[in-house]
């Protein structure tokens, strides 16, 4: 076949040039033609028919109308492309195949002329860019056509005329029959009407108001379906966003999907998140979405405190959308001053949308949208709430993540608690079992050996009641660190002098380590140092137990140092250095906790509960103090460091000048009231020492 390009709706408006071109939507087509096509089934005398389908699948689905109209008209045409099964043929009525490539694949055509009727249908399809798939059904009946449905006689035989050109193109062997109905139906009106002595019927107002009607329910429908397809695309994206940030639990994760994908979908210039609270002066810009060519913010410091917008969506926790900036009177009167009358100029911003993100009364952080683009751009309803709705979803997915990180927190702290039952359960075992042991085979011994000797006897004695002393020490350890965690211990804080309690401790360390070779001990904090303000008993319990702690760790070769600092106004620091076998640094903060030991609860070589360094963490904390150790490695020493309040001597009133100039040192009432304070606590010390070295002291 030989393609033939030019429209037929174009030929016929050169004939008839004051035809004006109407849109049509394939709905109303079908309903125009089947309304002609009833005249011909009605019968009233013979018609020409001539239908172009652009498809044999169309012609299919109205052939059997056809076939019924040959029973009453021997002058129908039907013309549709080849595909299939239809070709040229002649049996009840003449079909004509044209090439699929023949600008008639893409109109539709329908002319009906009867002796006083006549009416066509010249179109031609317009067609639009491509939707979803699986809005097939819905385009299919909103197709337009470009065209005229019109009952003048005089064009529809024009139409005619150049309908039956195409057809004696494709099938020339059908001239004659095509003359014979030429003569039959074209003439002119007024010659018809002389030889059958009627008078054409015009179509009445009535039935272009019907076609009215019809155009305008299909235009109705179709902005139904489109404000459905709208609504389904936005529900799809805004699935696919939520699905997209709860498929992870990562917080970095949520927020650089939501921003890329929303940023993607509405194609705006710039989407970016932040998070803060809500009296936060600044924030820093991390996720970012934005087009190519436009400026990003990634890594800006965004200023908060002195943006209207920002303030005012903190404020009400409200969408806040601005649709030219450089109308909106809040930002164009903005002082010089303000970061943003250049931060917008910088960025091109143009118009703005600020969401803060908010979940059940709590502020997560802001969303923000830019359109950096000349021309006026406008943030609609629906926009705004598909906005809306993703930042919700945001704030689910965020508050989400972090429950389940606080999940994993108490999952660690369970698997710690865990722990530290175990070790509870070794410690104990292992400590009590021990001494108990020993203690029974003292007894024993005692109970059925009455010949033992008299040194003997002591021996067993000495053994059994050092084992008991060693049990003692673990049960009041247990109960000091109970006390001091649930916080039942009340504190009597005075003015101490730092060289007495360190006097103090040492006097208890001596006394347990006389036997066992204790290393040599160095102090070096003078009688020079302000005095502190503490507990005098527990702060003599940190030492004793710091100095206990670096004489089991290091050798009796080794030496032990005591030393102080004032590394502020207000704080004294001491720090208790040993040369002894050192702490891996990774493991510095471990060392506090409870029940811990480096060499794990029952392989260890010195003795002890593992519970010293947390009961000092607990005493140094209830003052205000702060702990912690320091050690180059293993077999490097170890360096404890602990802080204690200064105590702050008030000058009395009467004080002169010249007084207050000279010196610094407590008055003499101040002075005799600490040495009395001084002189109690050792008291209290020296009897507490005396019952857990088993001595009597007076």
């Amino acid at each position: 076949f030989m393609q033939v390009h030019s429209p037929l709706l174009a030929e016929l408006l050169e004939h008839q040039p004051k035809i004006r071109p109407q849109m049509y939507f394939k709905s109303s087509l079908t309903a125009l033609s089947h309304a002609m096509e009833d005249q011909v089934l009605a019968g009233g005398g013979p018609f020409l028919v001539i239908a172009n389908f652009q498809q044999e699948r169309f012609y299919r689905q109205e052939a059997e109308r056809y076939r019924l109209m040959a029973d009453s008209s021997a002058q129908i045409f039907v013309l549709s492309a080849l595909e299939t099964e239809f070709m040229n043929d002649s049996q009840r009525y003449e079909t004509i195949a044209f090439a699929p490539s023949d600008s008639l694949a893409q109109e539709w055509h329908l002319v009906v002329l009867g002796p006083q009727e006549g009416c066509c249908l010249i179109c031609q399809e317009k067609f639009e860019a491509a939707a979803d798939e699986r809005e097939d059904v819905v385009r299919d009946n909103s197709r337009r056509f470009e065209g005229i449905w019109t009952f003048e006689r005089q064009i529809t035989q024009q139409a005619a005329q150049l309908l039956f050109n195409r057809i004696l193109y494709y099938r020339p062997e059908l001239e004659s029959q095509i003359n014979a109905a030429r003569s039959q139906f074209c003439e002119p009106t007024a010659q018809l009407a002389e030889k059958d002595g009627s008078e054409f019927h015009e179509p009445t107002p009535f039935v272009q108001r019907l076609v009215t009607y019809l155009q305008v329910g299909q235009y109705k429908l179709i902005k139904a379906n489109r404000s459905l397809r709208q609504k389904e695309q936005t529900e799809r994206l805004l699935n696919l966003t939520t699905a997209a940030m709860r498929r992870s639990l990562d917080p970095q994760e949520i927020l650089q999907v939501g921003v890329t994908r929303l940023g993607e979908s509405l194609q705006v210039c710039r989407c970016f998140v932040y998070r803060c609270q809500a009296d936060d002066e600044s924030a820093t810009i991390e996720h970012e979405y934005h087009r190519a060519g436009i400026t990003s913010l990634a890594g800006e410091i965004w200023p908060l405190g002195q943006n209207p917008l920002i303030q005012s969506a903190i404020a009400g926790w409200e969408t806040v959308a601005v649709q030219a900036v450089g109308k909106d009177e809040q930002l164009t009167g903005l002082t010089p001053k303000n970061p943003w009358a250049q931060l917008i100029e910088q960025y091109q911003i143009r118009s703005w949308l600020v969401v803060p993100l908010v979940y059940q009364g709590r502020f997560l952080g802001i969303l923000e949208l830019h359109n950096c683009l000349a021309g006026k751009i406008e943030w609609n309803n629906d926009d705004i709430n598909l906005i809306d709705a993703i930042a919700t979803q945001m704030a689910v997915a965020l508050i989400q993540a972090e429950a389940y990180t606080n999940l994993e927190d108490l999952n660690e702290q369970l698997a710690a608690l865990d722990r530290t039952r175990s070790n509870l359960v070794a410690i104990t075992g292992h400590e009590l079992r021990t001494p108990l042991s020993t203690i029974q085979v003292c007894l024993e011994s005692l109970a059925t050996e009455p010949d033992m000797s008299l040194e003997l006897r002591q021996v067993m004695l000495n053994t059994a009641l050092a084992d008991s002393e060693r049990m003692q020490k673990l049960i009041q350890d247990f109960l000091m660190l109970s006390q001091l965690e649930s916080g039942r211990i009340e504190w009597r804080t005075e003015p101490l002098s730092l060289r007495e309690c360190i006097e103090l401790s040492l006097s208890g360390v001596r006394a347990r380590y006389r036997d066992n070779g204790l290393p040599q001990l160095q102090i070096l904090p003078g009688e020079d140092l302000p005095w502190v303000k503490a507990d005098g008993e527990w702060l003599v319990e940190v030492l004793s137990k710091l100095l206990d702690n670096a004489c089991k760790f290091t050798e009796s070769a080794g030496l032990i140092t005591i030393a102080a600092a004032c590394p502020d106004p207000a704080h004294l620091e001491v720090i208790i250095s040993d040369t002894g076998r050192g702490i891996e640094p990774h493991r510095l903060e471990r060392v506090f906790d409870r029940f811990y030991q480096e060499e794990g609860a029952l392989r260890r070589s010195t003795g002890g509960t593992g519970l010293g360094l947390a009961i000092c963490r607990q005493i140094v904390s209830g003052w205000g103090g702060e702990i912690w150790a320091e050690s180059a490695g293993k077999d490097q020493g170890c360096d404890f460091h602990f802080t204690i309040p200064l105590f702050q001597s008030e000058k009395p009133k009467s004080e002169t000048p010249k007084a207050r100039s000279n010196g610094s040192s407590p008055s003499r009432k101040s002075r005799s009231a600490n040495e009395q304070n001084d002189s109690t606590l050792k008291k209290r010390t020296l009897r507490k020492n005396a019952r857990r070295n088993g001595r009597s002291a007076n």
